[in-house]
């Protein structure tokens, strides 16, 4: 089956059917309430962007929405993202990077993070990212993706009750985003991504676990995940 899309955008009725995402930040065991930071602050002006392994991830949801910021000179912007929420998720040989171009004196500047590359020879969950009450803003993904009992098409509002009923720690829309609670939405019990690439805005989590990390500066592009 094959959509299309036609015209031009309009931000209010944004909506988006993509795979869900992997993305990360250098936070760790930040302690926020699941959802409660959500976009209530501005973004960076830089994507980031994010390789893994695999990422398996429970309760998944996902819906269109709009980050807002400013870019590296000040100015107002917008982007469009894909949000998507996991009550839990666990990632193998994470990647992020991030490039801060023309740094006076020494050109770009890449910052790399590396964690959970462990995981990738042993296997062993403790081995893996952890993360809970995770929600990722997308703007581009690559994976092979495989998802367990899910339901598309569902309105943005409605991702987590059931029968019409909110069901406690279910993910769903982030309070004081820019979401279409009528808007397109989807879920499944499960997603498991294999094979990551993304470019993201910005990443939220209520606890975010990361062994084995590694950070490093390196003049250039050429250390970027991908």
């Amino acid at each position: 089956m094959k959509s299309q899309v036609r015209g031009g955008t309009r931000w209010k009725r944004f909506a988006v059917v993509m795979v869900p995402s992997v993305a990360a930040t250098a936070a760790i065991g930040v302690g926020l309430a699941q959802g409660a930071l959500a976009a209530s602050f501005s973004i960076s002006g830089q994507e980031f962007k994010v390789s893994a392994n695999s990422l398996v991830g429970t309760d998944f949801v996902q819906y269109g929405s709009v980050d807002a910021g400013k870019d590296l000179e000040g100015k107002d912007f917008a982007a469009p993202v894909a949000v998507s929420g996991f009550s839990e998720a666990w990632i193998t040989n994470m990647c992020q990077s991030v490039v801060t171009p023309k740094v006076p004196f020494i050109g770009d500047v890449t910052l790399r993070l590396e964690a959970g590359t462990e995981a990738a020879k042993s296997g062993k969950a403790e081995d893996k990212v952890y993360a809970k009450g995770i929600y990722l803003d997308v703007s581009e993904l690559k994976a092979d993706a495989e998802f367990t009992n899910i339901d598309i098409g569902i309105a943005a509002g409605d991702l987590h009750k059931v029968n019409g009923q909110p069901v406690p720690g279910k993910p769903g829309i982030q309070p004081n985003t820019k979401a279409n609670p009528y808007g397109f939405g989807q879920r499944a019990e499960q997603a498991t991504l294999n094979n990551v690439e993304q470019k993201a805005w910005a990443t939220t989590a209520g606890t975010f676990k990361l062994p084995d990390l590694h950070l490093s500066l390196h003049r250039g592009t050429s250390k970027e995940c991908y």
